[in-house]
Order: C-alpha cells, then structure tokens, then sequence
C-alpha cells in the first residue's frame, strides 16, 4: 500500500472520499488515471454523482409541491446530509456503503 500511496498521491480511500464533497473531484477521479482504474473509487465516484443528481431531482419536486413539500424540504435535507456524511466517512475507512437504488447504477456504471 505504500508504493500505491507513492505513485498516486492518494490513497484509494481518500480519492473515494473525496469523490462526495462535490460533483467535480468525482469526474476528475473517473478521468485521471490511476483513479480511473480502480473498480472502488469508480464506485464511489458513480455513487456521488447519481447521489447529486438525486438530491437535485427531489429537491426541484418538493419545491414545487406547496406547502407539504416547503415542510419536507427541510425534513428530507437533514436526511439527505446524513447519508451524505454516511457515504463519506465509509469511504475513507475504505467500506462500501449502497444507498438503495443508486449504488444498482454506480456498480453498472464502476463495472464493480
């Protein structure tokens, strides 16, 4: 692991990490080799970009739905930073963690 650490700059749990805290570092890490090698960070990559355009989608629903979606906005918002965080420190403790539903798509997408 060393060696790997040496020759990257990153380990693999921290460039899967990484991947979460915006959409950007997660396309950087699918185009950079040797980033885009790797199986996992793929993984967490396709799982951070799915998990976005989620958040996105719900977000545009709920905002236009009055009253019962402005009172869940706030409600599914906490939930949303939970899962968020989940996927971040599994990450960087190097587990996978698989939301429902979305981790279907970032395995298809990794080829994990």
């Amino acid at each position: 692991m060393p060696d790997e650490i040496a020759q990257s700059g990153l380990s693999d749990n921290a460039a899967s990490g990484l991947a979460y805290f915006t959409i950007i570092p997660a396309i950087i890490f699918l185009v950079v080799a040797p980033y885009n090698q790797n199986a996992r960070i793929r993984f967490h990559c396709w799982q951070s970009i799915f998990l976005g355009i989620a958040c996105v989608v719900v977000d545009v629903v709920l905002t236009f739905i009055p009253v019962v979606g402005w009172i869940l906005l706030p409600i599914v918002g906490l939930g949303v930073l939970v899962l968020w965080l989940m996927c971040i420190l599994k990450a960087f403790n190097g587990d996978r963690f698989k939301i429902p539903v979305i981790a279907e798509f970032a395995e298809k997408q990794a080829g994990a």
